[in-house]
């Protein structure tokens, strides 16, 4: 068995005046997973929760990001987050807040017998 990339979804996430580096993590998220439908784990034979999910995500402060809130929006699988310095910070006309932006990548692993599929 080796684990296979078989998806990759891209999203964008923004906290538009608060600045709060998770909510725009969770939103990027969200975006990323939300536009689709993946059938592939039952075209396979496959129970979805076999998937692994590799979640990257890129946002300023990465440090402030609460990793388990983006893992909770994951709905089937197994997950593991990544934060890296990304993003965009915006300030508000009135140089009071930010707006945040943070994108995300999901990549949907499965474990397949080597040469094929299961």
């Amino acid at each position: 068995m080796a684990l296979k990339r078989m998806v990759l979804q891209i999203g964008m996430g923004t906290d538009i005046r608060g600045g709060e580096p998770t909510k725009a993590a969770v939103r990027a998220l969200r975006d990323a997973l939300w536009h689709n439908s993946l059938t592939i784990t039952h075209a396979l034979g496959l129970d979805a929760d076999s998937m692994q999910v590799k979640v990257t995500i890129g946002v300023p402060r990465p440090e402030q990001v609460d990793r388990d809130a983006v893992l909770a929006v994951l709905p089937h699988g197994t997950g593991t987050v990544e934060v890296v310095e990304g993003g965009l910070m915006i300030p508000t006309e009135d140089g009071r807040g930010v707006t945040l932006l943070a994108q995300a990548a999901a990549e949907v692993f499965l474990d397949l017998p080597e040469g094929g599929a299961a």
